[in-house]
């Protein structure tokens, strides 16, 4: 029998939040909304005011964010997206090397230089152009320095 594995990328942050919604406007994502979840734990006393902050207009858990495709399923319940999933979760320390894993954003037909403007626009950086014998791309990196390619 084969069993189908459900995923989310996992992204280390100083800004959950921040990267969340970068990410969701530079995919077309949605920043996920956990905000009815967190108000009954809250009311239940089930967690501490500590653990949220508000973001994106509403309570949020505080170290952590998503951004989740907007045609995929998720839990009504807690928010939580159960397909294309980027999770940001904040960690003490910077970013101090390359990345070993990162993401490839895919622009339409004669649209990447409008595409790398978008996103400039948006807080990413634009880096070194690559045109090779496979294809071409622009390294580029998001507001807290982790590469992705644009092609």
């Amino acid at each position: 029998m084969t069993q189908t594995l459900s995923w989310k990328l996992v992204i280390d942050s100083a800004d959950p939040h921040a990267q969340a919604g970068f990410w969701a406007e530079a995919l077309g994502y949605v920043v996920e909304d956990n905000s009815p979840l967190i108000e009954r734990l809250l009311s239940a006393g089930a967690v501490p005011e500590a653990a949220t902050t508000h973001a994106h207009g509403r309570r949020a858990w505080r170290d952590l964010a998503a951004a989740r495709h907007p045609d995929d399923p998720y839990d009504e319940v807690s928010g939580t997206g159960h397909g294309r999933r980027l999770l940001f979760q904040r960690v003490p320390e910077p970013k101090t090397g390359k990345n070993r894993l990162h993401i490839d954003v895919h622009s339409a037909p004669g649209r990447r230089d409008a595409e790398a403007e978008r996103l400039v626009a948006l807080g990413a950086r634009e880096g070194r152009t690559f045109d090779e014998q496979g294809g071409s791309w622009v390294v580029m990196t998001d507001p807290e320095g982790n590469e992705f390619c644009l092609s």
